[in-house]
């Protein structure tokens, strides 16, 4: 029998933990999870954005909690992973959002620009995974959504160490959802096409390159934070129940092309 859809996608009774959650998609994610009936525990570095989207989250009377986290640093994490569930209880969400966006061609490339890389976009998400994934198994029930790029699937603008640990993303979730899908723990992840957010802004104040970006989308523009609430509602709840190992491409048709 089927379930009603307000049953679907609700989210109540769950807490989500986002990385990267005080701007750009995972901003949007944090308020859409909340607007569903989740608890939300955002993490970021800097803690004056932290401190905002946690003022509107609590402005929409969402539950929500915020700690501030470099991801490139092992002891932020273990912290993080310590810390998020004492404000609402277990985590039953993971949502893998931050990234760092060092992209120099590939032969001005340094060892620094690819380890700091590494660190924040794969390596981070791992740990993470590592640590509440087996607990979301215990409990039968879990859902990691990991945020990746067009850089998954494709070499785009410089890719880089940045392009390795996105297409690192999608192998990773495979992983997972091989690891834990048999205890209910659902893995995906989202290919988002380019969005207008702070993380892209070298690449908007490019004379011409956001038409010429737009122009190669089925929908004829760019995509904006907005446009990812919907996907990450429906992975993060019980709708999504046999979805799991995917690369889930949210681009307005660009990885068409």
């Amino acid at each position: 029998m089927t379930e009603p859809t307000n049953t679907l996608f609700s989210l109540t009774g769950r807490t989500a933990l986002i990385t990267g959650g005080s701007s750009g998609i995972g901003h949007t994610i944090a308020h859409a999870l909340g607007h569903a009936g989740a608890n939300i525990v955002i993490a970021a570095r800097r803690a004056t954005h932290l401190t905002q989207t946690l003022t509107e989250l609590h402005h929409h009377n969402i539950n929500a909690a915020a700690i501030t986290t470099d991801l490139a640093n092992p002891d932020d994490i273990t912290h993080l992973c310590h810390q998020a569930p004492t404000f609402f209880g277990d985590i039953d969400i993971l949502v893998n959002n931050a990234a760092n966006n060092i992209r120099p061609p590939m032969t001005e490339l340094t060892t620094d620009d690819y380890q700091q890389t590494m660190a924040v976009n794969i390596t981070a998400p791992y740990l993470l995974g590592q640590h509440f994934g087996p607990l979301m198994a215990q409990r039968r029930w879990g859902r990691i959504i990991n945020i990746g790029s067009q850089q998954s699937i494709r070499a785009f603008g410089n890719s880089g160490a940045y392009g390795i640990s996105k297409a690192a993303i999608t192998g990773l979730t495979r992983s997972q959802a091989e690891a834990w899908s048999p205890h209910g723990v659902c893995a995906n992840t989202i290919i988002p096409g380019f969005v207008l957010t702070p993380l892209t802004q070298s690449v908007q104040d490019t004379p011409g390159r956001l038409e010429a970006l737009a122009a190669r989308t089925l929908t004829r523009r760019n995509g904006h934070p907005s446009d990812y609430a919907g996907i990450a509602v429906l992975l993060a709840g019980d709708a999504s129940a046999y979805i799991t190992g995917q690369t889930i491409c949210v681009d307005g048709g660009f990885s068409v092309h």
